[in-house]
């Protein structure tokens, strides 16, 4: 919708460290970072919805809405989120101390980022990275998108985390072409459900 892009565009211009890009994700980005998920992953953390591409695609595979928790912090696209999914939980945290808010909360199934990895330090994308797994199943994965030719969490950060990340696809059909990548715990690691926290 031209509202959503002008949206982006603003919030990008405002803040462009925290925005991905200065336009919503297309469809095609968006089938392919939702792939793996459907009506039996349960709960679902989306960090960086923006205004709702990849969150529309999880509703379609059969996410509930109220299984969705929707984290955002440009307050551009808070109130809009909140009327476009009022059964969802639309919260304006630091992805990096979700731990925090969501403990008792239950397990989840994925997360869904839309999150500017790359110009996060690497202190920061650990934090995030180990709330999410502190919150999610064993099995669980953290899905990613990135512009970059490789994954956008290095090395070192996935081994330091007990982590692994695999590309599952990649799109021409985004401004700019965009790659997903599955980040999830190594199999020594899924009986261990507090291997990451």
């Amino acid at each position: 919708m031209p509202s959503d892009r002008a949206r982006f565009l603003r919030a990008w211009l405002q803040n462009p460290l925290h925005v991905a890009s200065v336009t919503p994700s297309s469809r095609a980005l968006a089938q392919l970072i939702t792939s793996e998920i459907g009506v039996d992953t349960g709960r679902v953390i989306e960090l960086g919805p923006g205004t709702g591409v990849f969150t529309d695609l999880l509703l379609e595979r059969g996410v509930r809405e109220r299984d969705l928790t929707l984290i955002e912090q440009e307050v551009g696209f808070v109130a809009m989120l909140e009327n476009r999914y009022p059964l969802a939980s639309v919260l304006t945290i630091d992805a990096a101390r979700l731990g925090r808010h969501l403990q008792g909360g239950g397990k989840y199934g994925a997360t869904v980022s839309g999150l500017p990895l790359l110009s996060m330090s690497p202190r920061k994308v650990m934090a995030i990275l180990r709330s999410c797994f502190h919150l999610m199943e064993a099995r669980s994965g953290f899905y990613q998108f990135t512009y970059g030719p490789r994954c956008p969490v290095p090395r070192r950060i996935l081994d330091r985390l007990g982590l692994k990340a695999a590309r599952t696809g990649w799109t021409p059909h985004n401004l700019p072409p965009a790659a997903v990548y599955r980040i999830s715990r190594r199999p020594e690691l899924w009986w261990q459900h507090g291997a990451v926290e």
